[in-house]
């Protein structure tokens, strides 16, 4: 059994998480803002300390002898159109909360043995064909640098001897939330197609493999620094947007312009159609096993 500190965990990598360790018997501590939130939403057995990430004098003391901290907190990127304010406050929740979480950690008398934080492959900026791997040169976009200081953060807690890992996750596939929540409705009213020129490479990864992957970075101790998490499998958008019309019998010939996409989501519009073609040889030589490596069977999966 080991002792577990969550932030996040109400959202669809944080409530399978939660399910994971509770039922493996680990005895979690969810740190939140909205301790009604989490009730609802999470029925497993559960401490629930209320966190301000602002105000670490509140809440440090609850780190004290923890085993894993599991940081996924973080303002929805997709959650609203990026003007200057929301930006800001997507910046300011994962680098704040992350450099406050660290300098907790600093004080304690008995440190946590690892702190596995979340990050994007938006990392890496829009790189074409080049394939992508932890030790690639980063990108230096708006999202790029934000998930820069975020990994930069973290990594400070190596300082005071303790293992970290950041995960920089690709495009989530789940049936409650993400993506496919936002591509669903328009491809079942025959509206469904490719992103741009379709030639982007599409980093996916099922949600339990994304859940399987935190679990494996909490346990074993020879994995440190940054982690890709993204099916072996990937596709260009076109490829994955072709998939998806298969599983769900409907075609998907319509491209969809990237001015169209600016005009729906404002700024975020211009990462949609980013490629990021990644590898993922570090996590599969660290004995990490996918659930799901085609595409086809894991939209099956969620869809089914």
């Amino acid at each position: 059994m080991k002792k577990i500190v969550i932030t996040g965990a109400t959202g669809s990598i944080g409530r399978r998480l939660v399910q994971e360790l509770t039922a493996g018997g680990d005895n979690v501590t969810i740190f939140t803002r909205d301790t009604k939130k989490v009730r609802d939403k999470i029925t497993n057995e559960v401490n629930v300390v209320k966190w301000d990430y602002e105000k670490p004098e509140e809440w440090k003391d609850y780190l004290n002898g923890i085993g894993a901290v599991v940081h996924l907190a973080g303002a929805n990127l997709g959650g609203k159109r990026w003007s200057d304010s929301y930006k800001k406050l997507a910046y300011d929740s994962r680098i704040i909360s992350t450099r406050n979480l660290v300098e907790a950690i600093k004080s304690l008398e008995k440190k946590p043995e690892v702190f596995v934080c979340a990050n994007a492959v938006g990392i890496y900026g829009n790189r074409y064909d080049e394939i992508l791997d932890e030790v690639s040169i980063l990108g230096n976009d708006f999202l790029a640098d934000l998930c820069k200081d975020w990994e930069s953060e973290a990594e400070k807690v190596e300082e005071y001897g303790v293992r970290r890992v950041s995960i920089r996750t690709g495009l989530v596939l789940d049936n409650n939330d993400g993506l496919l929540k936002k591509l669903l409705p328009t491809f079942k009213l025959f509206l469904g197609g490719y992103l741009g020129n379709g030639r982007q490479w599409f980093p996916w990864i099922h949600i339990e493999d994304v859940v399987e992957i935190y679990m494996h970075a909490i346990d074993n101790a020879n994995i440190n620094g940054a982690i890709n998490a993204a099916s072996p499998e990937i596709v260009t958008n076109k490829v994955f947007s072709k998939t998806l019309g298969k599983v769900v019998n409907r075609p998907a010939l319509l491209p969809v312009p990237k001015i169209a996409l600016r005009i729906i989501s404002g700024e975020l519009g211009n990462y949609v159609t980013d490629s990021q073609r990644i590898n993922v040889d570090k996590i599969l030589n660290s004995g990490y096993k996918f659930k799901f490596k085609n595409l086809e069977k894991a939209l099956r999966d969620i869809l089914k």
